[in-house]
């Protein structure tokens, strides 16, 4: 039996050594076509986007962390020009948007960089990164051979290549930048700008090289990359992939833990095993970079999402989570699959792969050197059956889908579809505010202003027609009044025999009020396919003056597609009035319309909480629109990430002493079709294969970093576009709920034991189930389930099979309970045989709680049967 002390411990040395083997800073990074080389030698590297601004500087150690501990090597980030230099000339690199203390973090940890300047990034980003304020440069075109672009955007990433260099950044110096890239996707949609595209793409590859930072950079999804320009490639799969030249490494910038979710759409998700797969497979075939997209996602605070109608949550299902915690299994399987593929390392960067046919779609790759090096990967590319092949005299069980990774061309330390991993069910949990005893309590009285209907400001306008709203916003704010007043006479069609009105309004998106004297008669939203609004409300006109005012409001500017920066909003028309009893028609859309750029809450800083204009009294207003509210409250205890439930509200932006959240929209409700409950893993993933969340709030809690939590009272602003109750809103916490684990009789031994030198002793070694809770100062405290035999279901939902030991709980229990981490092995001789002749598994679920310090946890961190 193998000691779980001994284990663990030569785990830790596994990782610390596959990690990162110690990469000297000051290093010159080249590249030949098995990869890039640091310091004299070449590496194969695993990286993992964190985007800093999407985080808290708070968070940035502890994410770094965890990715180091997942096994990577180097952390990718965007730089977001709009986020840097929202005014031209003007930049700004404070707090969140410390790309140099980020950077600097990153290499004290000991991993490396890619920096991403683009400066065009996409990413679900407002306006794909780019400031507002180059919409309005005469002469400009964007993404094209265009001199006002092309000298704004040398200027740019000239700016940030100069920082990191004063800072000594680059490899070249010291630092952790390992590699840079210029561009983000062009060769995805540069057919739409023609010849220009090419010389564009050559003058961004001179201009980038020009600027001497002293290691490679990259384009992805550019298969002209001009040399020395490495091309990459981004996607679910990357293993096909072939750079446009033969001394260039196979590198995959953006392999996608998961899918980006729209307000109104379910959410979506990727299996473990399948983006455990998509990465055997690139490795398998000569990739030598990968990068996961994202590797924590983070949040998209204030105004900062794009698409439009990207959600608030920027989780992208990746290992690690929006709030910080590790995602189970994703996080802790990949991390075994990165462990595999560095115990190959040597191997992979020695030689060349060679590929052979096992059978349909079955295949083997072996990299193997004169010196005796031989590592190898079996591949069953079949999403439907499982298959035994016989590979080097020895035979191998390969389930569908799936990559054996074997570093010594005999033994198997991977299979993809099979999980050794710990699971986890997260859940949010309903906290109080310290003092109070009900969810409702947990604030200290709500206060209120309304937002003025229409025009409220010296700042409005007048102009002939219909504005776009983005040329006329330049996206200070979401919000655009169109107002306009109109006189019907007594025997105009529109009032006769009982005739009523409708008003129909067009507009390019992305939402809509519509106002009639002063009273809210209709809305409409457009969604992530289609922004777009048309709508027709019914109105009563009256005789005399009628007011017709119109809120047209964004949920983020494109970020993807050629000319994006060229798609517009707001009312652009036809605005009218048609009888419904008659075929009057008047069309308002060429009348004098007055403009309004944003709220009146907006332009008089409510979001602060300041204002002395707040009133309290005994009756709240609730569901009506266009209401301001403040609130006050303490923090909830602990140290678990902090969440509101918007349930009860409709549409709005929330900010927590100063600092927006985000835009919040709970009543923006996913379709009932599409999701399942259970994924199967197998065969090709794309977005609506695997969702959640339908039937449900596309978006009902949201993130509110702890380092913007204050002790004692906190302020709570909202602006409510469409009418909530503020009384239902509640505080949660993001908590691990259970731990379970699903092992296999047939599961390859752990990874740990690659450690153990005696090959005779680590062929004795036998699958085993571990459990680990997720905090260092937790235990055991429950065995939920347990079962040895043929359980089924999975964590959550297990149950126990047509056999199932009778000693497996007890078992377990005395393994496990009162320690932070246990380990026992798979076999009938822990259990004793339940039913002969077939393969069995065992299958855990268990609860963690924190450990009081006064309490013994027997004498240890972990115990293993």
């Amino acid at each position: 039996m193998i000691c779980g002390t001994v284990a663990a411990a030569a785990l830790d040395l596994l990782l610390i050594l596959a990690a990162a083997t110690p990469f000297c800073f000051g290093a010159n990074v080249t590249y030949d076509h098995r990869g890039l080389v640091i310091g004299g030698r070449r590496r194969v590297l695993i990286s993992g986007s964190i985007h800093y601004m999407r985080s808290t500087p708070q968070m940035w150690p502890d994410l770094i962390q965890k990715s180091k501990d997942g096994g990577l090597d180097v952390v990718q980030t965007f730089v977001f020009w709009n986020l840097h230099e929202p005014i031209r000339d003007q930049y700004d690199f404070t707090g969140r948007k410390d790309l140099v203390k980020f950077v600097k973090l990153v290499g004290e940890a000991g991993l490396m960089v890619h920096l991403r300047i683009g400066p065009y990034a996409c990413a679900e980003w407002n306006y794909g990164g780019f400031p507002m304020w180059l919409h309005f440069i005469p002469g400009i075109v964007m993404r094209t051979d265009n001199e006002p672009f092309k000298a704004e955007m040398k200027r740019f990433t000239a700016k940030i290549v100069n920082m990191m260099k004063e800072e000594n950044l680059y490899a070249s110096q010291g630092g952790p930048i390992i590699l840079s890239q210029i561009e983000n996707e062009y060769g995805n949609i540069d057919s739409a700008y023609g010849k220009s595209a090419q010389t564009y793409i050559s003058w961004a590859a001179s201009m980038a090289v020009s600027l001497d930072t002293g290691v490679p950079w990259v384009m992805c999804q550019q298969s002209d990359a001009p040399n020395p320009i490495i091309n990459a490639c981004n996607g679910f799969y990357c293993d096909q992939f072939t750079p446009n030249a033969n001394n260039k490494p196979k590198m995959w910038t953006e392999n996608w833990s998961g899918w980006f979710s729209s307000f109104g759409d379910p959410v979506p998700r990727r299996p473990a095993a399948d983006t455990a797969f998509s990465t055997a497979r690139f490795y398998q075939l000569g990739g030598s970079f990968l990068n996961y997209y994202m590797y924590h996602g983070g949040t998209n605070f204030g105004r900062t999402s794009g698409g439009p109608f990207i959600t608030t949550s920027y989780d992208y299902d990746a290992p690690i989570d929006e709030y910080g915690l590790l995602r189970q299994p994703k996080w802790g399987h990949l991390k075994d699959v990165h462990s595999a593929v560095k115990l190959c390392e040597e191997a992979l960067v020695a030689t060349d792969p060679t590929t052979t046919s096992l059978g349909p779609k079955l295949e083997a790759t072996v990299y193997k050197t004169k010196s005796g090096l031989c590592a190898a990967f079996l591949a069953n590319v079949d999403d439907q059956s499982d298959v035994t092949v016989n590979f080097s005299g020895n035979s191998y069980h390969l389930p569908a889908w799936s990559v054996s990774i074997l570093p010594d061309c005999k033994t198997v330390a991977i299979n993809t579809a099979k999980i050794n991993s710990v699971a986890t069910i997260s859940k949010f949990v309903r906290q109080l505010s310290p003092k109070d005893t009900t969810v409702e309590d947990a604030f200290s009285g709500w206060s209120w202003i309304n937002e003025p209907v229409g025009i409220s400001s010296n700042s409005a306008f007048t102009k002939l027609g219909l504005q776009e709203q983005i040329n006329t916003t330049a996206d200070k704010s979401d919000y655009l009044w169109y107002s306009l007043s109109t006189t019907i006479k007594g025997d105009e069609p529109f009032l006769q025999d009982g005739s009523r009105t409708v008003l129909h309004v067009s507009s390019l998106g992305h939402g809509l009020y519509a106002f009639h004297n002063g009273q809210l008669v209709g809305s409409a939203k457009g969604n992530y396919s289609d922004p777009s609004v048309s709508v027709d409300i019914p109105i009563n006109l009256v005789s005399g003056e009628n007011k017709i005012d119109l809120l047209s409001l964004t949920v983020g500017l494109q970020n993807y597609g050629a000319f994006y920066d060229t798609k517009g909003a707001g009312v652009t028309g036809p605005v009218q009035l048609k009888g419904s009893h008659n075929q009057a028609t008047v069309d308002l859309s060429s009348k004098l319309w007055t403009y309004q750029i944003g709220l009146r809450g907006e332009e008089l800083g409510l979001f602060t909480g300041s204002s002395s204009e707040w009133i309290m009294q005994p009756t709240l207003p609730k569901n009506q629109p266009l209401v301001w509210y403040k609130t006050t409250f303490e923090a909830p205890t602990g140290s678990s990430p902090v969440a509101i439930d918007f349930s009860g509200m409709g549409k709005g932006q929330a900010w927590i002493n100063g600092q927006s959240i985000g835009r919040y929209w709970p009543r923006r409700v996913a379709s009932n079709a599409g999701c399942t409950e259970s994924c199967n893993y197998r065969g090709s993933f794309s977005p609506s294969r695997c969702m959640k969340n339908c039937g449900q709030p596309t978006q009902q809690f949201y993130h509110v970093p702890r380092s913007w939590l204050q002790p004692g009272s906190n302020t709570m602003v909202l602006f409510e576009e469409m009418g909530g109750d503020p009384t239902q809103i509640s505080f949660a916490t993001r908590e691990t709920g259970s731990i379970c684990s699903h092992i296999s009789e047939t599961h390859p031994i752990p990874l740990s034991t690659w450690m153990i030198s005696d090959e005779e002793m680590r062929k004795q070694a036998q699958p085993t189930l571990s459990l680990d809770c997720p905090l260092d100062n937790q235990v055991i405290s429950e065995i939920l389930f347990a079962s040895f035999g043929t359980p089924q279901g999975a964590c959550g939902s297990f149950s126990h099979g047509e056999c199932s030991s009778k000693e497996a709980l007890s078992t377990v229990e005395k393994a496990c309970i009162g320690l932070r981490s246990c380990s026992i092995i798979v076999s009938a001789d822990t259990f004793g045989d339940p039913c002969g002749g077939i393969a069995k598994s065992l299958a855990v679920e268990a609860s963690c709680k924190w450990l009081d310090p006064h309490e013994d946890a027997y004498g240890g961190s972990i115990r293993s049967l």
